[in-house]
């Protein structure tokens, strides 16, 4: 009886998992399935165009039209705080295409990625850690989505009334059902997004590239047309001066690196669909800055427009709240004008969600539950515990719950600290792919049962350094002047001291499989195939198929076993 249960249930699994390559063990079904392998040539379809649509998408939504506002209600005029901006996503495309070229030459996405540094094991906790993230910004962002399917319905129907339709919530909820049934549309109408593979779903940011930037280019028109120019706060300069202003700068500059901060880490995810290495450099490189700086430029103008429009009202810096306004004060077209901009941000919202939130989360349940788990089902996933996380509970909540999570997001930078150091100084741009799925002890990425502790002393280094300053800045308590200077560079001080402590572990106690010259291989690589070989060793194959010449063997350190 127990052996028909047991083959019962081994029937089950075998029908829910995923699809795999054939001949792996068991602890390899643990580590792979065709959604964490390498991209094969063929789903290599992204070119340069595809990510510079990409990232104008990305940078036309309601997050970043609203940036500058904190910069300028902190004291700085439009332009210092437009600079932020410009400065501030300039350096955040530099990190982003430090690891996304990782990913656009090995062709593997940031799961996989972080074995090499944190081990085959070790890894699960950074992968964790973001996936959770994901899983709570994508309930967040969604409930933003709702709001813009709202106005789209308002426009069509002025009954679709939050303050006249029976309200079921308490009043604590801080949400009403008119924008309940509004988020829930928005996440059952996302859900189809979510079953494009990631090779595919470019057409999403191609076409969210064309049609949202022209949108959010009418909004800014129609808003100084009503105004009658640009209204009080492009005309009026810093409210601080001294050493205040010059840290204000600062802070302006590094919240825009932080708000970058998980898209810096899961860069690969999308990188290694990269036809050639360098698509995925110079795109990016230059449509970031550009497409956040614009971005950004039409939120603030806009805003000060709002002040001209409703004399006497303090600058709307939510685009919603301000077409909201637009509805109750205007006729049929000005109703019909707000349905295409508020449709515009429901897309902007819907791409967002799909490349920070439900892909990453995806590809990081990929990696917890690679024989059940693929990246569309995780997607899926995702999008359930967005949902049942009730996200308008906690954006009501009174501790400042949307600061913990950008203050949160900025300790990603230890884990980019530590995967930057490993990959470009460390082992200088080698890497023996198939290890990379070996849970074997003799492999090079094994490590100390599978964790690697130089990468976690690293990685919480970088984390001590700006602890004090975090717990200020969430809970608003007295720190040292000293620890808030610290937290106000936060995202360098976790990237360099994590990524030095690294390095210079590494030096002190030496790692296997390191190049003792610049040696990337990945674009000699095809096909992979993960399936032991029992008539070569793992590492035979790897040397003899990637690097193809014995020569090249004695630049590189290959002394496996615990380490």
């Amino acid at each position: 009886m127990n052996r028909l249960h047991t083959s019962k249930l081994n029937n089950w699994a075998d029908k829910v998992a995923v699809d795999h390559e054939e001949g792996l063990t068991t602890a390899q079904l643990m580590l792979t399935n065709n959604d964490l392998k390498p991209v094969e040539p063929q789903r290599r379809q992204w070119g340069p165009w595809n990510f510079v649509g990409f990232w104008i998408a990305d940078s036309f939504n309601i997050n970043t039209w609203m940036i500058s506002s904190t910069m300028i209600v902190n004291g700085l005029s439009w332009w210092q705080s437009w600079l932020c901006v410009w400065i501030g996503y300039a350096i955040a495309a530099g990190f982003i295409c430090s690891t996304g070229r990782i990913g656009a030459m090995y062709h593997i996405g940031f799961p996989v990625v972080n074995r090499s540094s944190f081990g085959i094991w070790g890894s699960l906790w950074p992968i964790f850690n973001r996936a959770a993230m994901a899983c709570i910004w994508y309930g967040v962002q969604s409930y933003i989505g709702g709001h813009c399917v709202y106005l789209m319905i308002r426009s069509i129907w002025l009954s679709w009334d939050r303050n006249t339709i029976p309200n079921t919530f308490s009043a604590a909820s801080e949400t009403t059902t008119a924008d309940y049934v509004s988020f829930f549309l928005f996440w059952l109408l996302s859900l189809p997004a979510i079953w494009f593979p990631v090779h595919q779903i470019r057409h999403l940011f191609t076409v969210k590239a064309y049609f949202v930037p022209c949108a959010g280019i009418a909004f800014f028109i129609w808003a100084l047309v009503r105004a009658g120019g640009a209204g009080p706060i492009v005309r009026r300069g810093a409210t601080i001066e001294g050493s205040d202003l010059a840290w204000e700068f600062i802070k302006g500059v590094m919240s825009s690196i932080a708000n970058f901060a998980t898209l810096i880490v899961n860069d690969p995810d999308f990188s290694r669909f990269a036809g050639k290495p360098r698509d995925a450099l110079w795109s990016q490189l230059f449509a970031i800055p550009i497409g956040f700086a614009v971005t950004s430029f039409i939120g603030i103008f806009v805003s000060s427009s709002s002040v001209v429009i409703y004399p006497g009202s303090e600058p709307i810096w939510d685009p919603l709240d301000l077409l909201e306004k637009f509805i109750d004060d205007g006729g049929s077209g000005q109703r019909f004008g707000v349905f295409v901009i508020a449709l515009a941000f429901a897309l902007a919202q819907l791409g967002t969600n799909i490349a920070a939130n439900s892909i990453s989360a995806g590809t990081d349940m990929t990696a917890l539950f690679p024989r059940f788990i693929n990246i569309r089902r995780g997607g899926y996933i995702c999008a359930l515990v967005g949902l049942a996380m009730c996200p308008y509970n906690l954006l009501a909540s009174a501790n400042q719950f949307t600061t913990y999570l950008s203050s949160y997001s900025v300790f990603l930078s230890s884990i980019a600290g530590v995967m930057c150091s490993d990959y470009y100084f460390v082992r200088k741009g080698y890497l023996e792919l198939k290890e990379l799925y070996d849970a074997r002890k003799t492999g090079p990425y094994f490590f100390t049962f599978g964790f690697h502790w130089r990468a976690y002393a690293a990685y919480i280094s970088g984390i001590l350094i700006n602890v004090v300053g975090f717990a200020g800045a969430v809970n608003g308590g007295n720190v040292p002047i000293g620890a808030t200077y610290i937290y106000n560079f936060n995202f360098f001080c976790g990237f360099i001291v994590s990524s030095g402590m690294y390095w210079i572990l590494c030096k002190l106690s030496p790692i296997p499989a390191c190049s003792e010259t610049w040696m990337e291989v990945g674009e000699s690589i095809d096909e992979v195939t993960l399936a032991y070989n029992n008539g070569s060793s793992q590492q035979d194959l790897d040397e003899e198929a990637v690097l193809g010449a014995k020569n090249d063997k004695d630049n590189i350190n290959t002394t496996y076993g615990a380490a």
